[in-house]
């Protein structure tokens, strides 16, 4: 079956985002997300779970243990476990894009103290 933003199981996360699961098992966790402008995700990390970002459109600001990595349309980063990460929209534009869980996160999310 063809999975879209249309027909994914719809569910809002943080301050008014968005996120789509396009694939959602045990061993693997694709969601399509959206976060509207100057928004963000807590900073976090995952036991099990490395997590792959892609940026479909718009720019995405990535705090990966410290380190701020921008990335910007068709532009991705990998986050293994273990590793305290946060996701910003620091733009007046919609931001976009793919976030890969493997295994899939959920349950394994641990919030990290700066």
């Amino acid at each position: 079956m063809k999975i879209s933003k249309r027909n994914a199981e719809h569910y809002i996360w943080g301050d008014n985002c968005d996120g789509w699961h396009l694939v959602k098992n045990n061993d693997l966790s694709i969601i399509h997300e959206r976060m509207p402008p100057n928004t963000n995700e807590v900073r976090h990390y995952h036991n099990h779970s490395q997590q792959f970002f892609f940026v479909l459109s718009g720019t995405a600001t990535l705090e990966i243990d410290g380190t701020i990595i921008e990335l910007n349309s068709k532009e991705g980063f990998e986050v293994p476990p273990l590793v305290p990460h946060q996701m910003f929209n620091k733009t007046n534009q919609y931001l976009e894009f793919i976030v890969t869980s493997q295994p899939n996160s959920k349950g394994d999310r641990v919030l990290a103290v700066e």
